[in-house]
């Protein structure tokens, strides 16, 4: 079952509020953005990370709004480490399934630790992301996103 497959899976299983658009493949916030009707901030930016320091060895998909940036310090904290860094292009297909771009807020993978900066969840009344594709984009009830995603929820933000 590919990421797409699973996330799709997942939202009709628990009678999620979404829409699914099929649209040219982008991997940039602002273009696919504007393909969507939707604000940047809507966006959910799915970052994988690797974290290590204080004994922890963890890979981190961190999501935050499309309009911010990630500070990796506060990433590394979330988990419990000291220092936190993109994931290469190869462990990222291999944690996730999915090209960077297309990778939706959602970990389907153990070893994948979800963590959600908490604006995500106040400032709009729906997400929008990649649904495991480049050409394919899913806009979620936000309140549908919090109760179904598993996400530690701390700021990760600069």
């Amino acid at each position: 079952m590919t990421t797409h497959e699973k996330l799709i899976a997942l939202l009709d299983q628990h009678q999620a509020r979404y829409q699914l658009m099929e649209h040219e493949a982008t991997g940039k916030c602002e273009a696919v953005a504007a393909i969507r009707g939707t604000e940047i901030g809507q966006g959910a930016k799915a970052l994988v990370c690797h974290v290590k320091g204080n004994g922890v060895k963890q890979h981190v998909l961190a999501v935050l709004p499309a309009d911010r940036q990630a500070d990796l310090s506060k990433v590394a904290a979330a988990a419990g480490g000291r220092r936190a860094s993109l994931a290469s292009p190869a462990e990222t297909l291999a944690l996730t399934g999915c090209v960077f771009g297309a990778i939706p807020p959602f970990s389907f993978h153990p070893d994948l630790m979800l963590v959600a900066d908490p604006a995500l969840f106040t400032r709009y009344p729906e997400i929008a992301f990649n649904a495991g594709l480049l050409e394919r984009s899913v806009i979620l009830n936000t309140a549908d996103y919090q109760a179904l995603c598993g996400a530690k929820v701390v700021e990760i933000t600069g």
